[in-house]
């Protein structure tokens, strides 16, 4: 798969997806590992975000980042479980 240039850049955790994290019971680590092994990626609803697929715990699993292209990171607005 050929990833964006955002793809590279610096992870930048929102204090949205840090309750995120707590409610769906993920780490930080758990984000990452879910990032290395994502299988694609297409826009999401929201303008200028992307949702990205990977999977955790053995199901399918979104992870929606904001590139910001000032700062050069990649802003990781939340992560969820799909159903």
């Amino acid at each position: 798969m050929n990833w964006p240039s955002w793809w590279e850049w610096e992870l930048e955790l929102s204090p949205h997806l840090e309750k995120r994290m707590v409610q769906r019971d993920f780490t930080e680590i758990d984000l990452r590992t879910m990032l290395h092994q994502a299988t694609g990626y297409h826009p999401d609803v929201e303008p200028g975000r992307w949702a990205i697929e990977t999977r955790h715990r053995g199901s399918a699993w979104e992870v929606i980042v904001e590139p910001d292209h000032t700062a050069r990171q990649m802003v990781v607005v939340t992560a969820y479980p799909l159903t």
